[in-house]
């Protein structure tokens, strides 16, 4: 496998649009990627292996790569897109930036529930793993059932004990979505401000700094995607061992509309030069070895029918299972430019 920077692109388009044999063509497919795993290498050269399909990725992040489709139009190089946010690939769909395809193992193996919505043109996107995003708390400080809800964030209960990241980030913005299409826009407006009220400090880094502030005492309560959590449990640093012994997990809204979940997928780019090879990488990606690889390689749950989950952390984590919300992936991402406005609105960093 080829992995080129972003900024590499530009030159790749060129070299592209200056002609090569179709026959060489067809052995490469070029893939923009979010996905930033290093566990993901093997996914990609066991493609290779089975197909003989060489694969050249290019990284950005979600944002950058629709950017950068749109900007390169019909002279993109680019055969396949993987995002790993559902708002994202909802407004790759609504942008016209992706190709429906027509696939039946594809339809057999992921529910409709993580997919786009079926045309008769075909699909745009495909959901190939999920990760949860919880509620992380000192086992000490804070009681399980003051947490084990969304709702329960914004309540005065919980003031001056929360940690988060970023509001704008994608993953909030899919919860804050999804909780919009719960409540109604309204109502998640005023769920948005207690939030901000009961913030320990304001808004900043990743998901594991939320979960470490925690451990530090910095703050009692904070919002995790269940893959860093994984991460944690499964680490060999004594350091992060001792912090996830620190703390809870919960669940939220097992008794009502269910844990909100966000998706990685992919999609075949809407001017792909080898579509074929495209859709193959696709059909890939859904086969019980790359969805094994999701769930052990990145601690990510599976999309595919029938396919079963070894991983340990994932397992003590969910107790083996959980209730996800049932709305449509797609529902969270349409709400993301109303709840932009409310996050500005109630000064949600």
């Amino acid at each position: 496998m080829t992995h080129r920077p972003f900024a590499a692109v530009s030159t790749l388009t060129l070299l592209l649009a200056g002609g090569t044999p179709a026959s060489a063509q067809d052995q490469v497919l070029n893939l923009y990627s979010a996905r930033h795993y290093s566990t993901d290498e093997a996914l990609y050269s066991n493609f290779t292996k089975a197909t003989g399909i060489r694969i050249n990725r290019v990284d950005s992040d979600d944002a950058g790569i629709l950017a950068r489709l749109k900007a390169e139009g019909a002279a993109s190089p680019a055969d396949v897109i993987l995002l790993v946010d559902a708002a994202r690939l909802y407004k790759g769909e609504v942008d016209g930036l992706f190709k429906p395809i027509q696939s039946k193992l594809l339809a057999d193996a992921i529910p409709t529930k993580y997919r786009a919505r079926d045309t008769a043109e075909g699909t745009t996107w495909f959901g190939f793993s999920t990760r949860a995003r919880v509620v992380v708390y000192d086992k000490l400080k804070v009681k399980r059932e003051d947490v084990d809800t969304y709702e329960e964030l914004a309540d005065p209960k919980n003031k001056g004990r929360i940690c988060i990241r970023s509001g704008s980030h994608p993953y909030n913005l899919s919860l804050f979505g999804a909780v919009t299409e719960h409540l109604g826009e309204p109502k998640a407006e005023l769920w948005l401000k207690g939030v901000v009220a009961n913030l320990a400090r304001d808004p900043k880094g990743g998901d594991t700094d939320q979960i470490k502030a925690v451990g530090a005492g910095e703050c009692q309560v904070a919002v995790s995607n269940t893959y860093y959590i994984a991460r944690l449990m499964r680490s060999n640093d004594p350091n992060d061992r001792a912090l996830m012994g620190k703390v809870g997990i919960v669940f939220p809204n097992q008794n009502s509309w269910g844990t909100h979940v966000n998706i990685a997928g992919g999609a075949v780019a809407r001017h792909a030069k080898n579509p074929t090879a495209a859709v193959k990488f696709l059909e890939y990606l859904a086969s019980p070895q790359a969805q094994d690889h999701f769930a052990n390689g990145n601690n990510e749950w599976p999309t595919a029918k029938g396919v079963k989950v070894n991983n340990p952390a994932l397992q003590a984590m969910s107790g083996g299972d959980f209730n996800s919300e049932t709305i449509p992936l797609a529902a969270a991402g349409a709400n993301t430019v109303k709840v932009q406005q409310m996050l500005d609105r109630v000064g949600f960093k």
